[in-house]
């Protein structure tokens, strides 16, 4: 027995250590790209071309920030992306999570089915409904405008209404019954049920899908470029493939880094400040589940 636990200690100490080196690998390349674009959007030419990728910069070049913000109109861009997603967020929330409710706690016809859609959907690629949304914004007015695309970013279009379907029935389906049963007793309503009781308690899920649905409708470039098509309508990510196009042939790194860095900022603050909810929604909806 003794040999055998001595054995063993070997075996156990490198599975801790490969525990603790592969998440230590995995934070370098994903911090490294991070800080090398920060450190470039502070460079000007000369220390971006003659110069190694880790060098500080040296002097800091803050007019980068403020070029591309207003010469290169990101600021517009920003603002778009700003008002899309938040947008889109709200309306795909409050559609998922009253549905995510319906297909949880009420027995109906075909709610197998309906929920079967639901979670199918999230397969389809985002490309194959492109050409019916366009021939669709046309014939609703819609097409080239930011409410158009919130509108099609709300109704699923990148995928984040069945997401939030998907994972909010595993909340719903949880809680007791006995708290509706409880609510209709004292005179509640079947809207002032899931208001006062059920949509607070689901919070946690909430704060989960309201932050995986803003990151994705930030980053979305494909629906943005082929429904948008005036510059002052550009999205973030639109608008930093236009800035490439141009500014590698001007030879303005520093700028086009600097617009990188600022598009960064807005995701690396949420997941600062909501990881713990994040991580804990994901936990609870998969236990739950």
């Amino acid at each position: 027995m003794a040999g055998t636990s001595a054995a063993g200690k070997p075996a156990h100490g490198a599975t801790k250590a490969l525990v603790r080196f592969f998440p230590l690998v995995w934070s370098i390349l994903v911090i490294y790209p991070v800080l090398w674009t920060f450190f470039t959007s502070l460079k000007d030419n000369p220390q971006v071309l003659q110069g190694k990728p880790w060098d500080l910069p040296s002097p800091l070049i803050f007019e980068n920030y403020a070029n591309v913000w207003s010469r290169a109109h990101f600021g517009d861009y920003f603002i778009n992306s700003t008002l899309v997603t938040a947008g889109s967020t709200l309306l795909s929330l409050a559609m998922a999570a009253t549905t995510a409710y319906v297909l949880a706690r009420y027995e109906f016809k075909g709610r197998g089915a309906l929920y079967f859609i639901y979670v199918a959907s999230m397969m389809i690629p985002t490309i194959l409904g492109l050409i019916p949304l366009v021939f669709l914004l046309n014939t609703l007015q819609l097409s080239n405008s930011l409410l158009g695309l919130t509108l099609v970013y709300s109704v699923g279009a990148v995928g984040i209404l069945p997401f939030g379907v998907f994972f909010l029935v595993g909340f719903y389906k949880s809680l007791p019954k006995e708290l509706e049963e409880a609510a209709t007793i004292d005179g509640c309503s079947y809207f002032g049920t899931f208001f006062r009781i059920m949509l607070p308690l689901s919070k946690p899920g909430l704060v989960t899908v309201a932050i995986m649905n803003a990151l994705t409708v930030w980053n979305e470039y494909i629906m943005a470029t082929v429904l948008i098509n005036d510059p002052t309508k550009y999205t973030v990510p639109v608008g930093i493939a236009i800035m490439q196009g141009e500014m590698q042939y001007r030879t303005e790194w520093g700028p086009l880094f600097a617009g990188l860095a600022i598009s960064m900022i807005p995701v690396i603050v949420a997941y600062s400040l909501f990881q713990r909810q994040i991580t804990g929604g994901l936990t609870a909806g998969a236990l739950k589940g």
